[in-house]
């Protein structure tokens, strides 16, 4: 049963009750919005899919978000990830009542997005606050929207498939050392640097490429997790939420075995943007186009199926559970994929070695 009474101030209040449930209200400016919101809620009873939304109403996109990050987020394994996505629909749709968290409005939200970063990149933060919204539902009971179901997902461009050329690796470490340029005159000699003077730089690069670590994994790494001995590094926590024990190669070894060990235990005391910073110089001095730092992981992860790896070794030494990711991310060179066949074809033609007669001993030779 629904009432409709003018208050005081000029606008409409709109009651509506339901057996065994407290009453609702709303004021609206107009005596018809009060009118066909009650009947709407009217509807719904009549249908059994009344509830009560005043919870959802008051409650901001904020603050669920705050909510979801202190109770949910410590116990996922992707927590640090989510924590990004978190963050970005805080301060994008953190204003919106949950009731106001429509796909139309995520919808507005995703096209502006996608003009900032790719599609896969929106994809990854629209799962995140898909989980938020399944979370709010079912274990908050809050009758909202899914609006990340009620959307079309954006679609995703090729896999990236950029790996070094012929020169290019020689060139970019190059460009990370540290060197006198050329100048006129006995009295400036030695004087115009080119490269850089961070110490750290050019092995980062070099261990990138030995080992197929994420950027932010060797920022992370700490001399106490490191083993030459054994060769192995152990990474405590990567993105998606599990430690791993990574192989080093011998060039790996070299590399580590030659950098200075500052206090403060990390073997990389860098920032993400000063890597960004000196990537980008670093690129344009080597005269390298359209070659991101995250590349030099694919370059690693091809270059352990070139050397004979299976999926499963190639695998652990990556990181990556999904092993369909792992089949977009490497990218063999056909050059290499076409020697190996004809070595295995050279083989194969080449006539056995005639097997000795019973009772004919082996030629001692």
């Amino acid at each position: 049963m629904a009432s409709i009474v003018q208050r005081a101030s000029g606008l409409w209040q709109a009651k509506v009750r339901k057996a065994g449930a407290k009453p609702v209200s709303r004021t609206f400016a107009t005596k018809l919005q009060a009118r066909e919101w009650a009947a709407a809620q009217e509807a719904d009873i009549a249908r059994g899919d009344w509830r009560d939304r005043t919870i959802a109403r008051r409650m901001t996109v904020a603050q669920l978000l705050n909510n979801y990050e202190s109770s949910v987020l410590p116990g996922k394994k992707s927590r640090h990830v989510a924590k990004y996505h978190v963050a970005r629909f805080r301060e994008d749709l953190g204003h919106l009542a949950l009731t106001s968290l429509t796909g139309a409005a995520l919808a507005e939200w995703r096209d502006a997005r996608l003009r900032c970063v790719a599609a896969v990149t929106v994809n990854r933060e629209l799962s995140t606050l898909g989980g938020v919204l399944t979370w709010a539902r079912k274990d908050l009971g809050l009758p909202i929207e899914h609006a990340v179901s009620a959307i079309r997902r954006p679609v995703q461009g090729r896999a990236r498939d950029r790996r070094l050329k012929d020169g290019e690796e020689q060139r970019l470490l190059d460009a990370l050392e540290d060197h006198a340029g050329d100048v006129q005159g006995a009295m400036r000699s030695g004087a115009y640097r080119v490269g850089t003077r961070n110490p750290w730089l050019r092995p980062l690069v070099q261990l990138a490429i030995e080992t197929a670590m994420r950027q932010g994994e060797l920022l992370a790494l700490t001399w106490d997790n490191v083993d030459l001995k054994t060769q192995t590094a152990h990474l405590e926590d990567t993105k998606n939420g599990e430690s791993r024990t990574v192989p080093l190669s011998s060039r790996a070894v070299a590399v580590l075995e030659a950098l200075p060990r500052p206090p403060g235990g990390r073997v990389f005391p860098l920032t993400a943007q000063a890597v960004e910073l000196a990537w980008k110089r670093a690129c344009k001095r080597a005269g390298i186009e359209g070659l991101h730092f995250h590349d030099l992981r694919h370059e690693a992860a091809s270059r352990l199926f070139e050397l004979g790896l299976n999926v499963m070794e190639v695998a652990a030494v990556t990181g990556h559970k999904d092993l369909r990711s792992l089949k977009r991310y490497t990218h063999i060179d056909p050059a290499h994929l076409a020697r190996k066949i004809a070595d295995l074809k050279s083989q194969q033609q080449q006539p056995a070695a005639a097997a000795p007669r019973r009772g004919q001993k082996k030629n001692a030779g």
